[in-house]
């Protein structure tokens, strides 16, 4: 059999501090809302959420009376880091765009955690983030989760890889019509994901027939991420708008029998119906822009209320920074403004992108046994005046809005990480 993608685990020292929460309104998003509830954090971990939970004498305490307490926000499907702001070129490492099947470049390898972006996250109560390589390949490389804080990117990790990243329509076609090499439309960006597909599985069997034999057998880092896709281990990320390229992406999905995703789905509303009876996710965004091009014709606010009445699990991402990523819990208050259901609202930036991406074991909601990633609100999160107060990182403040100055505190994960070192 083909070897699992070989998943990396974070680097320590660990993040993890005790703490409990208390006496705000407590939304665990998977379970009933708590009125003057606690949230308990020791080591880093969520020990208890409710409404009589015993408080040591010696544990530090946050006082959220008069607030609203959630876990962090996931933007699901982001470029924080490989795509920094204000650095031009020198910033720019999303695209390795040499290459139509780049399954073995990871996003991991090119995130800076100096990029103003995950101080942006922070201040919009973003805690984790799905960096995903850009769409300019039919197979643009592996995705990775990672927190919004820390030094370097080996202590953030939540998950590598997470997924992997590929793309239909109109930007695989423009890439690679003006190199003036296959491919150059939409047939031929389907061609090289079905040729890689099935590259994969024969490259599957003649593996399992070399360790059958006990022969040497040369492995490819291509084959071995796409033979993860075709097990059902990674999900399928598809870059996809227009209603016939999601029908494409379902095609080949379905020709190759891997968990597909699709991600941005613009026209999705048109074939809300098939994805809700297919039971495929859409994390649905940005929707803070222009058309700026023919596929983005139909985007609009009221479409993640659309699909989500058909029955159709959605996240919303900013795809940061095309958004900027603390705007993405106004992307979901304007889309509750236009029809989304307040609760599939919070739940479409937390526990939906956390379970279609494999991460739900660690984040997305606030229970025991998951990180202690939680953010306390000024408010009800899906009113505009509200702004997150404190953002707690498995239990360890990281920001916290300073209202004499005006602006948002970070704490420096050098400085901070480095004491705890010793």
């Amino acid at each position: 059999m083909a070897r699992a993608a070989r998943k990396q685990s974070r680097t320590e020292p660990s993040t993890g501090q005790d703490v409990a929460i208390v006496g705000g309104r407590v939304v665990p998003v998977t379970g009933e809302v708590i009125e003057n509830g606690t949230v308990l954090i020791k080591d880093g971990k969520i020990t208890a959420v409710g409404a009589k939970i015993k408080v040591d004498n010696d544990l530090p305490i946050i006082d959220a009376a008069g607030k609203w307490v959630l876990p962090g926000f996931l933007e699901a499907h982001g470029h924080v880091g490989v795509h920094e702001e204000g650095n031009g070129w020198a910033g720019s490492d999303t695209n390795e765009m040499t290459d139509p099947v780049g399954a073995r470049f990871r996003a991991l390898d090119a995130i800076n955690p100096a990029d103003e972006g995950f101080r942006d996250a922070l201040s919009g109560g973003v805690t984790s983030v799905v960096i995903k390589p850009g769409s300019g390949n039919p197979i643009g490389g592996q995705t990775v989760a990672v927190k919004s804080w820390g030094r370097i990117v080996d202590e953030m990790l939540i998950k590598q890889p997470c997924s992997v990243k590929s793309a239909l329509g109109e930007n695989p076609k423009r890439v690679y019509g003006e190199k003036k090499q296959t491919p150059s439309t939409r047939l031929g960006v389907a061609s090289v994901i079905r040729d890689a597909f099935a590259g994969a599985q024969d490259y599957v069997l003649r593996k399992s027939e070399a360790e059958r034999d006990g022969k040497a057998f040369t492995r490819d880092s291509n084959n071995e991420i796409l033979a993860s896709v075709l097990s059902g281990e990674l999900p399928w990320c598809q870059h996809t708008h227009r209603a016939d390229d999601i029908a494409t992406a379902i095609r080949l999905a379905e020709e190759f029998g891997y968990k597909l995703v699709i991600n941005h789905g613009t026209e999705g509303h048109l074939l809300a119906d098939v994805l809700a009876d297919k039971g495929i996710p859409v994390i649905i965004g940005p929707l803070f822009t222009s058309r700026s091009k023919v596929e983005l014709n139909q985007r609009h606010m009221r479409n993640p209320g659309l699909l989500a009445k058909a029955g159709v699990k959605i996240a919303i991402t900013t795809d940061h920074p095309v958004v900027p990523i603390n705007f993405l819990i106004y992307q979901a208050i304007v889309s509750v403004k236009e029809g989304l259901d307040r609760d599939t609202a919070i739940r479409a930036l937390t526990i939906n992108p956390a379970e279609m991406l494999g991460l739900a074991d660690r984040i997305g909601s606030l229970e025991p046994g998951k990180d202690g990633d939680v953010v306390v609100w000024s408010g009800d999160p899906l009113d505009i005046m509200s702004r997150a107060e404190q953002v707690l990182i498995e239990g360890r403040p990281v920001y916290s809005y300073d209202y004499d100055q005006g602006t948002g505190v970070t704490a420096d994960p050098y400085t901070v990480l480095r004491s705890r070192a010793g």
